[in-house]
C-alpha cells in the first residue's frame, strides 16, 4: 500500500504533468519523491534506466516524461514523436517490471482515440477506427504504452495503470506559437493583443473544432487520486466532460485577459482544425470517486498569473 514513506518517482518532473505531480505530492506529504533532470538520466537510454531503477528501487512510478506539442510539430516531426515517446516509455516500463516494480501510472492523451469516433469518448472506443492524421505518431506511441502496461499485466501480473487526459494547461506550459498546443496559443495571442493595444486576432482553421481542457492541477490530483486505488480496468479517461469550440475559448479568455475589448478574428484556413470534436466520456473516473474540481475561468486566470510572472 502506497503512503506518505513510500519512495515515489516522477519521471518527467520539469514538464507541464510531471510538474504538477510534483507539487501535489509535495503539498500532500509525501516527502520521499525521487526524480532527476535529463542532463542526469536519458530516459531514452535503456540501460541507464534500467540501473537507475535497480538503485533506487521505487515503489510508485508516474510516467509524465514524453515529447509533447501541438498540430504543427505533432505533423512536422512525426519520427521524433514516435521514436522518443515509445523509446522513454519502454524503457521505463520494461525496467519498472524487470526491477519488481509492480505499480505505476502511465500518462497517455485523449488523442490516441479515432478521429470520427462517437462522443463523448468512452475508453471501449480505443483502436476502433482511424487516427487523426496529424498526430497520429505521437497518438500510435501512447497506445503503444497503453498495449505494454495491458500486456504486462495480464502476463506478469503487475498493476500498471494508464490514465488518458484530455488537452490539459495551466504553469509550466509550453508558449511557443508553432509548436504548443491550442490553449496556451490564445492566451499568449490574447496577451500579445493586450501588450500592442491591437484589435485583430489569428485563429487557426474555422474556428468550430470543439475540444475538451482540464486544468493541470486537476490531472496531477487524479494521479495521485487513482495511485492509491484499486481498480479493475487498466484505461481510465481524465477530462471536465465538458467541451467548447475554439472560438468559444478564445472569448473565455478575452474576457480574463482583456475585458470589454472588441476584437476582431480572422480565420487562417490554410492551417488544420485537426480532429472535429474531442470530448471524454469521464463517467468511469467518476464512478471510483473521482472528478475535476476547478472552475475554467478560475483556470484561465491562474494560468495567466503564471504567465505574466514566467514572461515579464
Amino acid at each position: 500500500m502506497i503512503n506518505l514513506k513510500s519512495k515515489i518517482y516522477v519521471a518527467g518532473h520539469t514538464g507541464l504533468v510531471g510538474s504538477a505531480i510534483l507539487r501535489k505530492l509535495k503539498s500532500k506529504g509525501y516527502r520521499n519523491v525521487i526524480y532527476r533532470e535529463r542532463k542526469e538520466l536519458d530516459l531514452k537510454n535503456q540501460i541507464k534506466v534500467y540501473n537507475f531503477l535497480k538503485k533506487h528501487k521505487p515503489d510508485f512510478i508516474f510516467i509524465a516524461a514524453a515529447k509533447v506539442g501541438g498540430i504543427h510539430s505533432n505533423n512536422t516531426y512525426k519520427a521524433d514523436f514516435i521514436f522518443d515517446n515509445i523509446s522513454i516509455q519502454s524503457n521505463l516500463i520494461n525496467s519498472a517490471y524487470r526491477n519488481g516494480i509492480k505499480d505505476l501510472i502511465f500518462l497517455g492523451s485523449s488523442c490516441v482515440y479515432p478521429r470520427n469516433c462517437k462522443q463523448p469518448i468512452k475508453e471501449s472506443y480505443l483502436l476502433t477506427g482511424a487516427l487523426e492524421k496529424t498526430n497520429d505518431a505521437y497518438a500510435i506511441a501512447k497506445i503503444a504504452g497503453i498495449k505494454m502496461c495491458e500486456s504486462y499485466n495480464h502476463q506478469y501480473k503487475t498493476n500498471y495503470k494508464c490514465l488518458m487526459p484530455t488537452n490539459t494547461f495551466g504553469p509550466n506550459d509550453n508558449y511557443d506559437l508553432l509548436n504548443c498546443h491550442f490553449f496556451p496559443a490564445l492566451i499568449k495571442k490574447s496577451h500579445q493583443l493586450k501588450l500592442n493595444n491591437k484589435k485583430e486576432i489569428i485563429l487557426w482553421g474555422n474556428g468550430r473544432a470543439r475540444r475538451e481542457v482540464i486544468y493541470v492541477d486537476d490531472i496531477a490530483d487524479a494521479c495521485i487520486y487513482f495511485m492509491k486505488k484499486k481498480i479493475k480496468e487498466t484505461v481510465i479517461n481524465i477530462g471536465t466532460g465538458k467541451d467548447y469550440t475554439i472560438k468559444e475559448y478564445l472569448d473565455k479568455i478575452i474576457k480574463q485577459i482583456i475585458p470589454h475589448k472588441k476584437i476582431t478574428i480572422r480565420y487562417d484556413s490554410n492551417k488544420p482544425n485537426g480532429t472535429p470534436r474531442k470530448v471524454l466520456d469521464v463517467s468511469l473516473a467518476k464512478k471510483y470517486g473521482w472528478k475535476s474540481k476547478t472552475n475554467l475561468n478560475d483556470a484561465i486566470l491562474k494560468t495567466y498569473t503564471y504567465f505574466l510572472k514566467k514572461f515579464k
